[in-house]
């Protein structure tokens, strides 16, 4: 089954992006075409053309993620019942519930699984008509899990870390990032000169920071302030 979306954005990519982000898929499972490549005008933009891309999700392409659950499955019913599942333990179940209740509020059904390990608690949602939870550069996902982290952490003695993912999004965004991050580091190491990668969230950054800590010949801080706040990637031999 196919579901497509027509976007317009400032460029290809973010109108790429906003099409991805409502249909709650990756590039991976989508076919993009451009529509229009959008131009940016002349004096105080006037004329100017948005990008105008059309993208359909190929649904027998997404594989496990979007099968239906099997008998036993941790499943999410949208408004017709909340989630129910054996938890392991009293911040599991608060934060699995807490996710459920929310996405039961916007309409969104699918299937829930959660697990935990150590100190994080990892939720997982999949299914059909996403966009809602993720929103616009994955900003209401973003506020939907440090919501749930809240709520996690109310109901544990010990400090825990809920990561939360829907449609696949977060995933994906976490390979974007450190692609960034790996071509960030080969320009660093090519030209010998520090390098600001785009603004990003506090999550995102942490990822950043997490992925290169290990890379040796370069270190990373943060610059800037909410919401243009960098990482910046420097060389080792070269004082911040």
């Amino acid at each position: 089954m196919e579901k497509t979306v027509v976007k317009t954005g400032k460029t290809v990519d973010e109108a790429i992006e906003a099409a991805l982000s409502e249909l709650g898929c990756s590039k991976e499972q989508a076919t993009i075409e451009v529509v229009e490549e959008g131009t940016e005008g002349g004096f105080l933009g006037l004329g100017r053309k948005d990008a105008e891309v059309k993208v359909t999700f190929n649904s027998d392409d997404a594989g496990e993620q979007s099968a239906p659950a099997e008998d036993g499955d941790d499943t999410y019913f949208g408004d017709d019942e909340s989630f129910e599942g054996d938890a392991v333990s009293e911040a599991e179940d608060a934060a699995a519930n807490f996710v459920a209740e929310v996405l039961s509020g916007i309409g969104i059904h699918g299937n829930m699984d959660s697990y935990r390990e150590d100190d994080t608690i990892y939720i997982s949602v999949t299914g059909s008509d996403c966009g809602a939870a993720i929103g616009r550069h994955g900003e209401t996902l973003e506020a939907i899990s440090y919501m749930t982290n809240l709520i996690a952490n109310k109901h544990s003695e010990q400090r825990v870390h809920v990561s939360l993912d829907v449609g696949g999004y977060k995933k994906h965004r976490d390979q974007v990032i450190k692609g960034l991050a790996d071509k960030a580091v080969s320009r660093v190491k090519r030209s010998g000169r520090k390098v600001t990668m785009e603004a990003m969230s506090p999550a995102e950054r942490r990822i950043v920071h997490s992925y290169l800590q290990d890379v040796p010949g370069v270190s990373t801080h943060s610059e800037g302030v909410e919401p243009n706040r960098c990482v910046v990637v420097t060389p080792d031999n070269e004082k911040k």
